[in-house]
């Protein structure tokens, strides 16, 4: 592993600032603490909202004075210094690619309000196309949770909770406009940099709440060695509009939201300077997301929720052929050149909250979703039903003990589903400072669309679905220790830590079949992941600081072959740390903020032409970002900031041990030092 000597000066220099305000603010207003950071109330995957510390499961969140402090204009840019997950963008197609707890693609859920967002492949489109500026908040959770959440939540699930009308009588109206530049270049509001702007009107009246929103969101690009007029990272543009209808009286709350994404990546090729002539491509995509729901208080002890979804989710290419001589555009001919890939889903969910006794709780519900797909890589039309029946329980036998076990059973249309699925949540209050978790989930992952019906041939590939293929199963075991030594009027500490282990069976993967000279999805054997971590908060007055180290494994999954040879490691180890300091000055209504992460080099197996057993890595890097936030008068806020401290543009991926057949080269992760200014606008009346 290579890791790179930055130094340390932007952490001195920053530490130095913030004990200087911390000393400015102890003298205006020392009687002063912010609580809302230990007081997060989590939804997912439970019965009824209730505290973080509450939970039977190890939820982490990210509240809405943290998204806004980050300066970030899309989930990925609030995640990407979490611990224990890895965000890998592909700014070609403008997709990223998700690692939770070691394991990414199809094998981590997104959520919106606890309805699974369509993606178009195993990558997460989604993280960039809903609009940053209607969340209220971030729910993860680590392991699997398919008995509530059914396929794809085998590695963790992220919950985007969205905001929702309020009591009382109102109307308030809230505006954002971000500048931010790529690296060192920038153009005002077009062209080079990032630009966004957003306009958030809220109106509630007695039993009724109505929304509307909109927003722009473009990205000039950056080039970095693309010859021209090709750049390295695609210039995108995007703009997102919305709505929520919501009602709520006395037992019901019940709202309807709708999303629209319409968003522009452009991809232009390279000029060809004996033809002067290029190949430009553009992707369109159009989303549309529906959503319904309704929470029904019954009574005392009952309570129903339902949701409803649809999703029309269209990706175009069109494809031209530019000649720069006489300055014209025509469209071009090629296979994959013009295509129109569209995927819809309807996913219906109901469950009960019954309370029997203080002791006994239980969750029935059912849950029905269906998948179609079509276009001109997709063979055919195939649709995909999918009906599911779970339940799940909350037992007390004492105080200090609660049991949560609960079981799914699915029905698939196309492919054998694993018919029975089960978990066992406990938590274990030792004393008043001291919880333990442990759990055993079974969790499952459904071939999607993509993988069992693509069909693409041109002249560089030859890549067919595999319909045969079967879900993925796994048996993860978790344990984790939260422990609160410290907490009083002015000083909240804690610290939690945890260890996991995951044993995936029909690992879906992609190799060469050379009976049909194609590359083909096929069901791996068997794949693994191990780890730990280690995590402390501190929340001091007005400082908040956290404190994270993970330790994960990755899986050799050729290492069991014998007539292989090479690297014969069961496990490659990658190291994570990271570290978020807030502060907050009072007096002077001003709040700073630094989000830092160490990523250690990140392995995986190959296997090189011969067919032996290569451990490739890419290098270690440093991230860390800078923001500072400002109240002006009543209504106005400034936020400014710098990202990627460490000016990172690009990192090595080799393959070890000096094989002749290594893979290798630089993977693009920023374009350097970026700085980003934005004004906010705040006002209402009740």
């Amino acid at each position: 592993m290579t890791v790179r000597n930055y130094g340390s000066t932007p952490f001195v220099v920053c530490a130095m600032v913030l004990l200087c305000l911390h000393t400015s603010a102890q003298q205006a207003r020392p009687d002063t603490v912010s609580w809302r950071s230990l007081q997060d109330v989590v939804v997912t995957g439970q019965y009824a909202p209730q505290s973080v510390k509450n939970s039977v499961y190890r939820v982490r969140t990210i509240n809405r004075e943290r998204i806004v402090l980050r300066g970030a204009t899309d989930v990925a840019g609030v995640l990407n210094n979490e611990l224990g997950i890895r965000l890998q963008t592909d700014y070609t197609l403008g997709e990223t690619d998700t690692k939770v707890m070691g394991l990414g693609g199809q094998r981590v859920k997104i959520l919106l309000d606890g309805v699974p967002l369509i993606d178009r492949d195993a990558t997460k489109q989604s993280l960039s196309q809903i609009d940053i500026n209607t969340i209220e908040r971030i729910e993860l959770v680590e392991g699997p949770m398919s008995v509530i959440y059914g396929t794809d939540a085998l590695a963790g699930v992220i919950n985007i909770i969205t905001k929702k009308g309020k009591s009382g009588d109102g109307f308030s109206v809230n505006a954002r406009m971000q500048e931010e530049t790529t690296g060192s270049r920038y153009s005002p509001f077009s062209k080079d940099g990032i630009h966004n702007e957003n306009i958030n009107l809220n109106w509630q009246r007695k039993v009724w709440h109505i929304a509307a929103w909109g927003t722009r969101n473009n990205f000039g690009g950056w080039n970095d060695t693309a010859p021209y007029p090709a750049k390295t990272w695609k210039p995108k543009k995007q703009w997102m509009t919305g709505g929520t209808l919501g009602y709520r009286f006395k037992h019901l709350h019940a709202w309807y939201r709708l999303d629209y994404l319409d968003e522009e990546l452009f991809a232009a090729g390279v000029m060809f300077t004996t033809t002067y002539s290029g190949l430009d491509k553009y992707y369109t995509t159009n989303r549309y997301t529906h959503q319904a729901q309704a929470d029904w208080s019954v009574g005392s002890s009952l309570s129903i929720n339902t949701a409803i979804s649809y999703q029309d989710y269209k990706r175009s290419t069109e494809s031209y052929t530019i000649d720069y001589r006489a300055g014209s555009k025509t469209p071009a001919q090629g296979d994959g050149f013009w295509d129109v890939s569209e995927f819809k889903t309807f996913f219906v969910r109901s469950t009960a909250q019954w309370r029997i006794s203080p002791a006994v709780s239980v969750q029935p519900g059912v849950e029905f979703k269906s998948y179609k797909t079509s276009g001109e890589r997709i063979s055919g039309t195939p649709a995909i039903n999918d009906f599911s029946l779970f339940a799940s329980a909350e037992l007390k036998p004492t105080s200090r003990l609660l049991i949560k076990p609960g079981v799914r059973f699915s029905n698939n249309s196309v492919y054998d589903a694993p018919p029975l699925i089960p978990s066992l949540n406990t938590k274990f209050i030792i004393n008043d400072h001291l919880d333990l978790r442990l759990s055993y989930a079974r969790g499952f992952r459904a071939p999607i669309l993509r993988e069992l019906y693509f069909f693409f041939h041109d002249a560089s590939h030859s890549i067919e679905g595999n319909p045969n293929l079967k879900a993925e199963y796994s048996n993860s075991f978790i344990g984790s220790l939260s422990w609160q030594p410290v907490k009083s009027k002015e000083i909240h500490l804690t610290s939690s830590v945890a260890g996991f282990y995951n044993d995936y069976h029909d690992f879906i993967d992609m190799a060469f079949d050379p009976a049909r000279q194609v590359n083909t999805y096929f069901n791996n054997t068997r794949y693994k992941t191990i780890g730990s971590t280690l995590e402390n908060t501190l929340q001091w007055k007005q400082l908040g600081a956290t404190l994270g180290f993970s330790y994960i494994g990755y899986y050799n999954a050729y290492a069991g072959d014998p007539s292989r040879k090479g690297d014969r490691s069961e496990f490659a180890w990658a190291p994570e740390v990271n570290s978020n300091i807030t502060y907050h000055i009072i007096s002077w209504k001003t709040q700073v903020g630094l989000f830092y992460k160490f990523n250690g080099a990140l392995p995986t197996y190959l296997l090189n032409a011969n067919g032996d057993i290569l451990l490739s890595k890419m290098d270690a890097y440093h991230w860390a970002d800078l923001t500072v936030t400002q109240k002006l008068g009543k209504y106005l806020s400034l936020q400014a900031g710098a990202k990627n401290l460490f000016n990172e543009k690009r990192v090595q991926s080799t393959a070890g041990n000096g094989a002749a057949h290594s893979s290798g080269g630089p993977v693009q992760t920023g374009y350097g030092t970026s700085f980003f200014a934005g004004i906010n606008f705040q006002w209402s009346k009740h």
